[in-house]
C-alpha cells in the first residue's frame, strides 16, 4: 500500500492581490471569497479540535479510588 505523499505548504498562506484598480463590487466580492476561506478554516479547526477531544477522553486514565 502506498502512502499519499503530503502536497508542500505554500510559502506564503495567500497571494495578496493588487487591488488599486477594482472597483466596490470586486472589493465586495474579494471580501466575501476571504469570508468562505475563514469559515473552511474555522470548520477544520473544530474538526481537529473535537478530534482531539475524543482522543483525550479515549486516552484518559481511569479514575483512582
Amino acid at each position: 500500500m502506498m502512502m499519499e505523499e503530503e502536497a508542500p505548504r505554500p510559502k506564503g498562506r495567500f497571494a495578496r492581490p493588487v487591488m488599486d484598480r477594482w472597483d466596490v463590487d470586486e472589493l465586495r466580492a474579494y471580501i466575501e471569497e476571504l469570508r468562505v476561506e475563514i469559515a473552511r478554516a474555522e470548520a477544520e479547526i473544530g474538526k481537529r479540535q473535537a478530534g482531539r477531544a475524543a482522543a483525550d477522553l479515549f486516552f484518559k486514565p481511569p479514575p483512582q479510588g
